[in-house]
């Protein structure tokens, strides 16, 4: 099994390759490779390569669960996001609709509300945007912005 180091080092050696690929010109082909080389030396590639070695786990059992036959293995990521679903088109949707439209027949009802301050942490969590954004913001990037 490779340590560390060697999996820094093959990282940055297919980096390499890469970049004589990508950048035709060689003094942005050689800007490129300074500039990976300073992440290697940094333990910035160290730290991405972690992260990605993460990632990879996390697919990994996601795609485990979701081919199980059990519906309380494979089911349960699906049954919360209809869940967060229903519940964001009903607070967002539904409800201001309905309110409106009985208070113009002039019906008084007071429909049930959903608290979507407990709902978004969830949904975004399932949709993977809570650290990434987070992750943009430290690294300096403006990604999309």
């Amino acid at each position: 099994m490779l340590g560390i180091d060697d999996a820094v080092a093959s990282i940055a050696d297919i980096g390499s390759k890469l970049i004589d690929r990508l950048w035709p010109d060689p003094a942005q082909a050689a800007e490129a490779k300074l500039k990976l080389l300073e992440m290697q030396k940094s333990g910035e590639l160290a730290t991405l390569t972690a992260e990605t070695d993460l990632l990879k786990g996390q697919l990994a059992v996601n795609q485990a669960e979701a081919a199980n036959l059990n519906l309380f293995v494979s089911g349960w990521r699906p049954f919360v996001g209809w869940v967060c679903g229903f519940g964001l088109g009903y607070a967002i949707i539904f409800e201001p609709f309905i309110t409106w439209a009985a208070k113009l027949a002039g019906s008084t009802v007071a429909l049930p509300h959903v608290d979507t301050g407990m709902l978004m942490p969830v949904l975004t969590g399932m949709l993977g945007l809570a650290g990434m954004r987070t992750y943009e913001k430290t690294k300096g990037l403006n990604v999309g912005h």
